[in-house]
């Protein structure tokens, strides 16, 4: 097997490992966690920064899908008080999305579940376990 292969047998387990049900029931469990209603929901939430507040379009171009699912997922935010439509400071036709105090923390609360290890990490050693987060942030810096 030459590099190439080697690289998509190896990206091929990231998938496997990203798709599989045990994340997937992660995914479900971080938007509970958070008190949203879904995955969808969760991922507008994890992309709200507090100290640059996306317009609904940017955050439309960024999730790669429609402008009216956008505003459904707000809407699905602002209910429990995690994000606030505001008015742009630039453009008053321009609405950005800002994340409140309580959707910090609810961020907080999803990204600990996220980020907690599956139970498999325990089959690595603590040199695999550096190795492999070394190895991973290095792809993630592209």
């Amino acid at each position: 097997m030459g590099k190439d292969d080697d690289a998509r047998a190896a990206w091929r387990l990231v998938a496997d490992l990203f798709l599989s049900d045990a994340n997937h029931d992660r995914f479900h469990l971080a938007a509970e966690a958070a008190g949203v209603a879904h995955p969808g929901a969760l991922k507008l939430l994890l992309a709200l920064d507090v100290h640059d507040p996306p317009s609904m379009r940017e955050l439309a171009e960024s999730m790669r899908c429609d402008a009216s699912w956008v505003t459904s997922l707000v809407d699905a935010l602002e209910e429990p008080g995690l994000a606030d439509r505001v008015v742009s400071p630039t453009d008053r036709r321009v609405k950005r999305v800002q994340i409140t105090e309580a959707g910090v923390a609810a961020k907080d609360r999803a990204m600990d579940v996220l980020s907690t290890p599956p139970k498999a990490m325990d089959r690595l050693s603590a040199a695999e376990t550096r190795t492999l987060a070394a190895i991973l942030r290095r792809l993630a810096g592209d």
